[in-house]
């Protein structure tokens, strides 16, 4: 299969459904070949779908569980390419002061010490080849804050520090990282939210709508080809209008 990612080899972290697999499929289209890093990769495995070449569990949080999957793809596919840090948990939505102890533990260890894991596990060898792209899926709310989402907010806003840093880090060694910040989109962490908090942030976005994850898989896309090769530690807006830095 042709297109601007032939013969490039992706890793998309939280790829099994959602934003994830919707890069997966971009990916696909343009000729990469897809693992998924998932805890639950079940559903592309049982539904066999086509733009995965390999599913694995694994727990971004957990560092060993990180290093196994890095190995097991290497074995597979021989090196990777392109990481997308997308795998994320939105947690509780409430007030900061209600906010449980437990439940910022898990939304930092999941969506920013995740980041940090996965992108450790892949950098060394994408500077000894001299190329690599690394993609942090953070938010919106990583930008401008946002109420009852404390721990989402300020792990995403996390991702945004990483990325700058990493780009910094890397940048000599041909290692281009970047991240998308996208609005709430159609995706199962809707199930975490209630129902006043999704339309309250409907609310603020400029086109009225939520985003779709296919509008977050072109920009991902887009970020992982050659076109792509003179930028590097930014963040991509794709909020409808209601990120304007």
């Amino acid at each position: 299969m042709g297109g601007e990612l032939s013969k490039r080899n992706a890793v998309i972290t939280g790829g099994a459904r959602g934003i994830g697999l919707a890069i997966a499929r971009r990916f696909h289209e343009e000729g990469g070949r897809v693992c998924v890093w998932d805890r639950d990769p079940s559903p592309v495995e049982e539904s066999k779908e086509a733009s995965v070449a390999l599913a694995l569990s694994v727990d971004v949080a957990d560092e060993a569980s990180v290093a196994a999957a890095y190995d097991a793809t290497i074995q597979r596919f021989g090196q990777i390419d392109i990481l997308v840090n997308n795998a994320g948990v939105n947690g509780p939505t409430v007030p900061f002061w209600e906010y449980a102890v437990a439940d910022w533990d898990r939304v930092q260890a999941v969506d920013l010490k995740g980041v940090f894991l996965c992108s450790r596990a892949v950098a060394p060898a994408m500077r000894v080849r001299g190329s690599g792209r690394i993609i942090h899926v953070s938010s919106v709310v990583g930008k401008t804050g946002g109420p009852n989402a404390i721990a989402y907010c300020a792990a995403k806003a996390g991702v945004i520090g990483l990325t700058k840093s990493m780009a910094m880090e890397l940048v000599k060694d041909g290692v281009l990282v970047n991240a998308i910040a996208p609005a709430m989109a159609e995706t199962d962490l809707l199930a975490e939210m209630s129902p006043d908090y999704i339309a309250e942030v409907k609310s603020r976005m400029p086109m009225g709508r939520l985003c779709a994850v296919e509008e977050i898989a072109d920009v991902a896309a887009w970020i992982a080809s050659p076109r792509c090769s003179f930028t590097t530690g930014q963040v991509f807006d794709v909020s409808g209008g209601r990120a304007q830095y």
